[in-house]
């Protein structure tokens, strides 16, 4: 009876998984599997149950492309690089095979504390946290919740709030979207309320893999050293019919960022230089003052989403719009200003705006899924005069636009998934105003097939 009940629970957890992204079951469905009991035999008080994939990208490139750990997670295509007889070195087309995506999660319960329902989730990969470490094991989620009748308490790594798993894009492409999507994992204390079909969720998060850039390179000292944590509120609606298994759901939320870049400024005083001597050379080191500051730069996003299921079909739309949206890995971050104090080397920030949009349809055929995603991103340029330097991601594209058809093939535990990656980027030059202009468009066409075989 045991073995039947723990096939029974890693089946349900293996259904709770889309095409890209494993998604933890919520606290109602975790609740559903582990009463699968008989009178005779009681509910352990604690258990865990394992779950995951082993898969294998196999991707072939038109162009060469921006993007991380050897090309697996794309982004763009790069832009044209001329040589000395004017031959675009980029126009080179690549291929890889990877399995960096093999997955373990654990779904945890155990007994009721303060009154609530008590679980806890992890998963991990073996992508590597930068790209020197592909192959290695690193973590995706690590979080605690306690339930009760109408709130939720959350503690630990979890999807950024503006990625919504309930409404997010089935590519095959470990991408998911990015960079026309929300795509960023954060430590974060969340509190949802329920009321009826409404819910209203508060985060308070950090960063930890996917990072704000500054003046030291892509860290997450700029905002740590802000102190307040990013702040989020989403509100969601969704009522769902399951006995016609249609599903509607839509949200919106507004969420809050502070950078701090630098906790100090250096200035020259008098440069280094070399003096001869009796014919011997004496260095003399440049003269510097160094000065205490702590200017920040804070920016607001705001998401909306929205999906509605039927019987045979599914649809899911999404835009994003912010003023620095880099650690979401999307186009957009913040640039200097101006030198406030030439005398101290102080400077002032500005945010350069971005916004993205995206579509997708798929049917809900258990054996073949066919599906679409469509997005479009545009860099909204700071809309003053700026100084530079920047630190943003895509700060000489104008826009990108990315369509993506899929074909999955689902056989029990085993999966085929193909998928065709068209993205195109506008690059060219940046104004004073951070606008970008005199574009040249730049497209890549991905060919991927992914194996999953799921336990």
């Amino acid at each position: 009876m045991k073995n039947l009940l723990l096939c029974t629970l890693l089946l349900c957890a293996i259904s709770f998984m889309p095409l890209a992204q494993t998604v933890a079951p919520s606290s109602a469905e975790k609740k559903d599997d582990k009463t699968t009991t008989t009178s005779t035999e009681k509910k352990p008080a604690f258990g865990i149950i394992f779950s995951g994939y082993v898969k294998t990208d196999i991707f072939f490139d038109t162009r060469q492309t921006n993007g991380l750990r050897d090309g697996h997670f794309l982004l763009f295509p790069e832009p044209v690089k001329p040589d000395a007889d004017g031959n675009d070195i980029n126009a080179k087309s690549a291929y890889n095979i990877l399995s960096i995506q093999t997955r373990l999660c654990g779904s945890i319960w155990g007994p009721d504390a303060i009154g609530a329902k008590t679980s806890a989730y992890f998963e991990a990969e073996f992508f590597g946290n930068i790209n020197p470490n592909i192959n290695s094991f690193r973590l995706r989620h690590a979080w605690v919740k306690l339930n009760w009748p109408r709130t939720e308490l959350m503690v630990g790594q979890w999807w950024h709030p503006m990625f919504v798993p309930e409404c997010s894009p089935a590519t095959v492409s470990f991408n998911t979207g990015a960079p026309f999507v929300v795509f960023s994992r954060n430590p974060q204390i969340k509190i949802t309320q329920h009321i009826g079909k409404f819910s209203v969720a508060l985060t308070m998060l950090s960063q930890v893999d996917f990072m704000s850039d500054g003046p030291e390179g892509a860290n997450t000292k700029y905002i740590r050293n802000s102190v307040i944590p990013e702040s989020d509120l989403q509100f969601q609606f969704v009522t769902t019919n399951p006995a016609n298994g249609t599903e509607f759901l839509c949200g919106f939320g507004i969420n809050w960022q502070m950078l701090t870049p630098r906790l100090s400024s250096t200035i020259t005083l008098s440069p280094a230089y070399d003096t001869v001597i009796d014919g011997k050379v004496f260095h003399h080191d440049a003269v510097t003052a160094t000065y205490k500051t702590d200017v920040k730069t804070m920016a607001m996003a705001y998401n909306a989403y929205a999906k509605l299921r039927i019987k045979h079909f599914t649809f899911k739309i999404g835009g994003e719009y912010g003023g620095n949206n880099n650690a979401y890995t999307m186009l957009g971050g913040y640039v200097v200003k101006s030198v406030t104090d030439p005398t101290r080397g102080f400077v002032d920030y500005a945010n350069i705006r971005s916004f993205a949009t995206w579509a997708e349809f798929h049917t809900n055929a258990t054996r073949w899924q066919p599906g679409l995603f469509i997005a479009y991103g545009k860099n909204l340029g700071a809309g003053e005069t700026v100084k530079g330097p920047y630190y943003a991601r895509g700060s000489n594209i104008d826009y990108a636009y990315r369509i993506s058809p899929r074909l999955v093939f689902n056989a029990g535990k085993l999966r085929l998934a193909g998928e065709l990656e068209y993205t195109a980027a506008g690059y060219g030059s940046t104004n004073e105003k951070g606008y970008v202009y005199n574009t040249t468009e730049v497209a890549n066409l991905r060919l991927l097939l992914g194996v999953y075989y799921f336990f």
